[in-house]
């Protein structure tokens, strides 16, 4: 290694062995040639791409964005993932006075046992929080709103006619709404309801002095979650919700009223709501709605409205969290879909469409190849059009996405994509997060966590800070920034090249000081891993506000600099 006087610049290169070579750029000293004179010092690597990092614009990073759903059932899981989700169909239906649930459409719209064979309330999600906090992770949890639960385990329910009140409970938001009977661990299951102020109530009770709703809880923090995917019930659940859907209005009103039973028993509680299940029931409500592409009139607008107004005059805020679901409906341009990419080999212009697919989050300058954009006539940037829509119209309320993927589960392209996600998350602001994935072997997808998390298996992670940085050229390189609070002067980088060339990337406006360790993933790393993770790509002394590295085609790499 030359003195540290001689280098005036680095640059990593792909080495011929897959690694990351170091080129370095001298001034000064002698060559040690027989002709006593300095041969001049190699030209400058033109740089593909810059990157302007802003290092005045920063916000926290929140920790619950390295989240998935029902991490005990994961093979696999990365380490030091942050929040559990109990979510999705199966939820919807869930007795807690008994653990009866019923999954729909998901399965034979079927009263089971599925949940929990235990006969002990709220087993099922008393057991999940205890899980979670094992594994040290906060969770998410399902309360029923919809209005119907399971009464028994009796099996399918007919949908002839639906709903069979003979095989349901009538859910309750305020149990002083309908018994004067005090609260009880152990409630009477033939009675005609469930209620779910007692559910929280018996939740908490089961975790006794851990605050587990509060705001500083001892263990981790639960959240609430308002049932799921209201726009789909008709279908979804159409045993307990009929064919007709239900309202905006109607939807509305059922949020306000279970949120503030809720909030009355447990006001520092986290409630999200409206877990949309995608793209048309934020537009329109499932075509209910006459929302237009760049109007005032998309569902948020009418329920951040209407939120804010109960919340005033309940004297705090009802919904915490605008909670949505995105499955990425881009697709190769010959009608396959990112999120049915899930194979081990892939065509170029699959791979595009899935490491590009998470642009459309925020990029107002890219369009991507779905009926969405077809819609809209204009980029999607979903998070940009909610947040302006929020600041607008009720400050305050976060953002979540607690269910998404963009496919590649078994390629390289998947850990981009995800990696992409997770950067976006920590850029964008939000609130929580929780992948959903949808393929039995999905080692590559998972690996786009582990750029943040573990990164070098000493548990060392992505920073608590972000730090604004914008690409001269998205499409190929993105590079997300943040600091640690906790160790002044440590710099976290995530490169990610979507090209299939390898990508010169100078980023520069950062204080750099101490040692770069990097740690990457390429298609030629991972095919002999499992699990897929990052590998270590070399040291280098840094200084200065500029960095230069070469990207691989199709990688990441995690720079972590102290």
């Amino acid at each position: 290694m030359l003195p540290s006087h001689l280098v005036s610049r680095w640059i990593l290169k792909p080495a011929l062995t897959g690694g990351l070579a170091l080129l370095l750029a001298c001034g000064g000293g002698h060559s040690g040639s027989t002709g006593g004179t300095t041969p001049p010092p190699p030209p400058p690597v033109a740089s593909d791409i810059t990157v302007t990092v802003t290092p005045a614009n920063t916000h926290p990073i929140s920790p619950y964005i390295y989240g998935i759903n029902s991490a005990a059932g994961i093979t696999g899981m990365p380490p030091a993932l942050t929040l559990d989700r109990a979510g999705g169909n199966r939820w919807t239906a869930y007795n807690w006075e008994t653990n009866a649930s019923n999954a729909g459409s998901d399965y034979l719209y079927e009263n089971d046992s599925y949940l929990s064979g235990s006969t002990i309330p709220a087993e099922a999600v008393r057991s999940f929080i205890a899980g979670d906090q094992a594994r040290g992770m906060a969770s998410i949890v399902t309360f029923q709103l919809q209005g119907l639960v399971s009464g028994d385990e009796s099996g399918p329910v007919s949908t002839a006619a639906p709903p069979d009140l003979t095989r349901f409970k009538t859910v309750a938001f305020q149990k002083s709404s309908k018994t004067s009977t005090a609260f009880t661990l152990t409630p009477p299951t033939t009675d005609a309801y469930v209620y779910m102020d007692e559910f929280a109530w018996a939740l908490d009770q089961k975790f006794a002095g851990q605050g587990i709703f509060g705001t500083a809880p001892t263990t981790r923090p639960v959240f609430v979650q308002l049932d799921n995917e209201p726009e789909l019930w008709n279908s979804t659940h159409l045993e307990v919700q009929g064919s007709r859907p239900v309202t905006s209005d109607a939807y509305i009103a059922k949020t306000i009223g279970l949120a503030t039973a809720l909030k009355n028993q447990f006001p520092n509680l986290v409630v999200f709501g409206v877990v949309h299940y995608g793209f048309n029931g934020i537009y329109n409500w499932q075509n209910e709605l006459g929302a237009t592409p760049s109007g005032s009139n998309w569902f948020p607008d009418k329920f951040l409205a209407a939120l804010k107004t109960a919340s005033t005059s309940y004297g705090k805020p009802l919904v915490d969290v605008y909670d949505f679901h995105w499955y990425s409906e881009a697709t190769d341009g010959a009608g396959n879909r990112v999120t049915n990419l899930n194979g081990t080999s892939l065509t170029a212009a699959q791979v595009q469409a899935i490491v590009q697919s998470p642009r459309s989050l925020w990029d107002t300058t890219y369009t991507e190849n779905s009926w969405i954009t077809s819609v809209l006539g204009q980029p999607i940037a979903i998070l940009g059009r909610l947040q302006s829509r929020i600041a607008s119209t009720y400050p305050g309320v976060k953002l979540a996405i607690t269910e998404y993927n963009n496919g590649g589960a078994q390629h390289i392209a998947g850990t981009l994509a995800q990696a992409d996600n997770l950067g976006i998350f920590g850029a964008q602001g939000l609130f929580a997060a929780n992948l959903w994935p949808l393929a039995s072997s999905q080692s590559y997808l998972l690996a786009g966590f582990r750029a943040y998390r573990d990164f070098d298996g000493a548990n060392s992670h992505f920073g608590d800070t972000a730090v604004q940085a914008a690409s001269s050229n998205a499409a190929n390189v993105v590079v997300y920034v943040s600091t640690d609070s906790t160790r002044p002067g440590r710099v976290v980088m995530v490169a990610i090249n979507r090209s299939t060339a390898p990508q010169v990337t100078t980023i520069s406006g950062q204080p750099l000081s101490g040692t770069a360790h990097l740690y990457q993933m390429t298609a030629a790393t991972a095919q002999a891993q499992s699990p897929v993770q990052p590998v270590a790509a070399g040291t280098q002394s840094v200084s200065g506000s500029s960095l230069t590295l070469t990207l691989p085609a199709l990688s990441v790499t995690t720079v972590d600099i102290f």
